[in-house]
């Protein structure tokens, strides 16, 4: 049973907010309690009343009107009120909603009973109008509070998420070459320079790799900026999946240019990889009708390897490198030349 209104009471329901309507289920086998409690009720515009009388289904009846406050008597056929209490607290649609327990007597035992077992409140029935009321009121409002301030946090909680995985992807694709698809020139100077403070606490040698496509300019002059583009990708590409380990590290490292760091690697394992690259270019087979040296895309590197010294930074490491790729340039190209020992060895 749901309490029937007049157009003047639901027109001044209407104007309530949302948040401070209450909706009110009333679990008790005695009709006449019931229209006593309705009839309590329904000077305050702001509640809804139902009724159940049938303890079975008391609670398929609150998951589907979503009481702000349940009234349970507590001497019911068949299923007891305080079996219905925890029913409701067992329910995840009811664990919090308020039960006031209804009682025909002021049983302290009972009273603790109900308390222990969930209950909200406890009253005698038939209670005092203002009393039941302000109670109802008290319960309800709390209970919505609790309802938005958990909306709230539940909100607030999958914002944070949301936002950190924004964060998360900034943060790669602020790492990540747009064209090729790997890490960029950002990421290839914060690597090389924690690789570089490793070695150093650890005594172990830091090898680079500095790679340039042959004749890159005139294979863009030739085929176009897409087609230099798409060379570009499929190098970095090449390179990227000839790495042995995950500590490898390929980066686009300006223009036509790529490095490659290699942490506890030496000189002689740095030429060893730089073969290996070079090798997976020229198996790519990209046309190169422009390039001087070949009919298809190549590369050049210079490699260079040292143990870090403290004090130093890896600014060394990278002329190292540097001047071996000049020398690969100078003799030819589609080669790998070894860096000299320091910058002024001839």
């Amino acid at each position: 049973m749901s309490e029937i209104r007049g157009p003047q009471t639901e027109e001044k329901r209407a104007a309530i907010p949302e948040s401070e309507l209450i909706t009110v289920l009333l679990v008790d086998d005695q009709l006449i309690v019931a229209e006593a409690i309705r009839r309590m009720l329904a000077s305050v515009p702001a509640i809804t009343f139902h009724y159940c009388s049938d303890p079975k289904k008391a609670v398929e009846m609150a998951v589907e009107i979503k009481p702000t406050t349940i009234l349970q008597d507590l001497v019911m056929p068949d299923i007891d009120g305080m079996t219905l209490v925890r029913f409701y607290r067992n329910h995840p649609a009811l664990k919090n909603t308020p039960v006031i327990v209804l009682s025909s007597k002021e049983d302290p035992k009972d009273k603790s009973e109900a308390f222990s077992h969930g209950a909200s409140d406890y009253l005698v029935k038939l209670p005092d109008e203002i009393e039941l009321i302000a109670r109802i009121e008290a319960h309800s409002r709390s209970f919505v509070a609790q309802q938005q301030r958990d909306a709230a946090f539940l909100e607030l909680r999958e914002l944070q998420k949301e936002l950190e995985a924004k964060n998360v992807e900034l943060q790669r694709l602020s790492a990540i070459d747009g064209l090729t698809g790997i890490p960029n020139r950002r990421s290839f100077d914060e690597y090389i320079d924690k690789e570089w403070r490793r070695a150093v606490r650890e005594g172990t040698s830091l090898a680079l790799l500095l790679v340039d496509i042959d004749f890159f300019k005139k294979y863009n002059d030739g085929y176009g900026h897409q087609g230099g583009d798409d060379c570009l990708r499929k190098v970095a590409t090449a390179l990227a999946d000839t790495m042995r380990r995950p500590s490898d590290m390929v980066a686009r490292y300006g223009g036509e240019e790529f490095g490659v760091i290699l942490p506890n690697t030496d000189l002689d394992g740095a030429v060893v990889i730089a073969e290996e690259l070079r090798l997976s270019i020229e198996m790519c087979a990209l046309k190169h009708e422009f390039s001087d040296v070949t009919d298809i895309v190549s590369i050049s590197l210079g490699a260079a390897g040292i143990p870090p010294k403290c004090g130093d930074d890896p600014a060394s490491l990278i002329a190292l490198a540097d001047g071996a790729l000049y020398a690969a340039k100078e003799e030819g190209r589609n080669r790998c030349c070894r860096a000299k020992r320091d910058l002024n060895e001839k």
